[in-house]
């Protein structure tokens, strides 16, 4: 699957899920400054508080959405690390559990300095906000890493172990913290492909609240 391929294909959840996601960052970049904690930077908002404000809007649009948090251990390939974003828990027909990741500077994550003009056309198509599921998510992660090492191997530049394959999975489908006002008891989710297991400290998910369904 490539890039496109990955990123065209949605569902009617997922298609509902961008136009309120991106609702919600417009009248927030209307409303000005959305920052209310002490790590504002002077040059704008600080990314905790748009991720907040963004999952609350999504909370209060009838989604089941929340903050999500990952951290990885240091492996022989990559470094330690961690990441914040939103995820959204929606139900199938057949009454799976399905999270669709809402990523706020998805293209920010794959730009390269000194990349070549192939690779950057395709940093260039990513969409700044991503949502989608985790199937979908991991196809286009695979092939813009794939892209990223052919780009850096052309131009003999040494590939850092952040931007490797590994690495950047981690981000959205490690086993992630979910962060939300309420944590009742915990449940297991995942893509269709391949069920997601998560922390029994993270959550549960009110899906009485959840009235969106995923093809």
């Amino acid at each position: 699957m490539d890039v496109q391929e990955a990123l065209a294909k949605s569902s009617h959840a997922e298609s509902r899920i961008r136009a309120a996601t991106e609702e919600a960052m417009s009248k927030m970049r209307a409303a000005g400054a959305v920052c209310s904690c002490t790590r504002r930077a002077a040059a704008g908002d600080c990314r905790s508080c748009t991720l907040r404000r963004v999952a609350e809007r999504l909370r209060d649009a009838g989604y089941n959405s929340a903050i999500c948090k990952s951290k990885w251990t240091r492996s022989p390939d990559i470094p330690s690390g961690e990441h914040s974003y939103v995820d959204v828990v929606v139900q199938t027909r057949s009454g799976k559990a399905v999270r669709v990741v809402v990523e706020l500077s998805f293209r920010a994550e794959f730009e390269v300095a000194r990349a070549s003009a192939e690779y950057r056309a395709l940093v260039t198509a990513l969409p700044e906000v991503f949502v989608g599921r985790a199937d979908r998510l991991r196809g286009v992660i695979k092939a813009m890493c794939a892209a990223a090492k052919q780009c850096m191997k052309e131009n003999n530049m040494h590939m850092g172990p952040w931007r490797k394959h590994k690495y950047m999975q981690s981000k959205w489908l490690g086993t992630p913290e979910r962060v939300a006002d309420e944590l009742p008891a915990p449940v297991t989710v995942g893509s269709p492909e391949k069920q997601t297991k998560f922390r029994a400290s993270m959550l549960s998910f009110d899906f009485a609240r959840t009235a969106v369904e995923v093809a």
